[in-house]
């Protein structure tokens, strides 16, 4: 499954790698793209994890997931 997410808050490469590296920790994920200029991250993932939790893992590095 494919999802692109609006992500508020990040504002330089660090967070890039923060949200970037929380995400590829998951086995459950295989791909990250984080747009920072727009905001946005793209996540591809397995059925093994939910969109919410995805959401959560975002949020836990300080981001807010809004969409």
């Amino acid at each position: 499954m494919e999802k692109v997410i609006k992500v508020e808050g990040m504002t330089c490469d660090h967070c890039v790698k923060a949200v970037k590296g929380a995400l590829l920790e998951q086995e459950s994920v295989n791909t990250v793209d984080v747009n920072l200029e727009d905001g946005l991250v793209g996540v591809e993932f397995d059925d093994d994890i939910t969109l919410d939790q995805i959401k959560g893992i975002i949020e836990e590095q300080g981001y807010d997931a809004v969409k």
